[in-house]
Formats: structure tokens, sequence, C-alpha cells
């Protein structure tokens, strides 16, 4: 195998490591735990803030909207225009993402929240292929403030807020203040991708980036 294969394959293995993790979301049931109000940094180090609020001044949350499927995702801010499509767990318990062919696309955790329904929506994508940027490229740029809309077939137009950006190291992760609810009652989502630094001897990257946003308007 070449060493750019060797690459690749490290990277379609390390960029999902993640989605395991998530798993013990699943074991938790379909309402990801909640962490307490406000901010969910760990006080380890763990967690490198970029995208803090600071002196953002936040809209109030929206009330949830019903049940209903996530068709497409547009944040504005990084250009991105992307499909999305419902992942359950593979064989070893974790998400099962897009497949690398599919580096545009955007894999929503089916077995939990619905992008605007109350609860915490999981959406995972690739920051990259062995070719070229993915679908989360730019995933570590959003700022607090800024917007994320998913298109649900309701033909309603879920608007979120971001209010945090985090990456997250992989040693000590905490699951639940990565991606718990923030705010019982709130409609929240998280975007996930792979961050850090790609460490050529573990084949693996060193961090997630967590997008954290809630819900603060209604489209059609």
């Amino acid at each position: 195998m070449s060493d750019d294969r060797e690459r690749s394959s490290g990277r379609l293995l390390t960029c999902v490591a993640w989605a395991v993790l998530l798993f013990g979301l699943w074991l938790w049931g379909r309402e990801v735990t909640d962490v307490r109000p406000g901010r969910s940094a760990a006080t380890t180090g763990d967690v490198a803030a970029v995208g803090r609020p600071g002196d953002v001044d936040l809209p109030p949350a929206a009330a949830p909207l019903a049940q209903a499927l996530p068709q497409r995702i547009d944040i504005p801010e990084l250009g991105v225009q992307a499909p999305v499509v419902a992942r359950g767990l593979d064989t070893e318990g974790g998400i099962d993402p897009p497949p690398f062919d599919q580096a545009g696309v955007v894999g929503w955790y089916a077995a939990g929240a619905k992008p605007g329904a109350p609860g915490t929506a999981l959406m995972v994508g690739h920051v990259d292929t062995e070719t070229r940027p993915a679908v989360f490229y730019k995933l570590s740029t959003m700022r607090a403030g800024e917007t994320i809309r998913v298109a649900r077939d309701d033909g309603k137009i879920a608007e979120f807020t971001v209010d945090d950006v985090d990456v997250v190291q992989r040693d000590g992760f905490d699951a639940r203040q990565a991606y718990g609810t923030r705010e019982s009652g709130r409609a929240e989502l998280r975007l996930i991708t792979c961050g850090g630094t790609f460490d050529r001897v573990s084949r693996s990257y060193t961090a997630n980036v967590i997008v954290s946003a809630y819900l603060t308007g209604t489209g059609v």
C-alpha cells in the first residue's frame, strides 16, 4: 500500500473515530443527557474554544418545532450548501458516516433528535479526503453569532445561531460535555468533524471540531 493510500486509510478510520464516541449517547437514550446551562467546556483543558461568545450579543432561543426530517444544510459564512442523509450505527457501534465518495454530504444521526425539534441533533461530515477538502473543511472558522439553516421535509427552515465552537482533544474526551443539551427545552444542533493535526504515526487526527448552535428562528 502506498504512503498516500495509508494516509487516506488512516483518515478513513480516524475521521469517523468520533462516531464511536457517540455510541455512548445512544446508550443513554434518544434524548441526550442534559448538562448545565451555558458553556459546557471541560475544566481540565481538554477543550480549547475557538469561537466562544465573548461580547457577541446572541438572540433568544425560539420555541422548538414539530418533528420533521432534515433535507439540506446551508451555512452561508462557509459557502456550504449540502444534502443531509440519515445515518445509523455501524457494526462496531459508531455512527456510520457518509462514504468518502460523498464527501460533500452531511450525515445526520437519525436515532437522535431531529433538527429544530427539542433535544440535540447531531450532524457529522468529513474535513477532507485523500485529494481535496470535504464539506466541513472550514468548520473550525465559524464564530458565535453566525447562522446555520436546515431545510426540513415539512417545508420549514430551522434557523440556528452558533453559540460555541470547540476544538476537543481526544484525550480525556467527555461525551456528555461535548454533546449534551446545554439548556433543557431548547432545540440544539451540533456539527462535528475532525480537527487538530494529522499524526502520521498513529494515522489519526488529534481532536474534533464541534460547533454548537441553538434554534433562533424559522423560515420557509
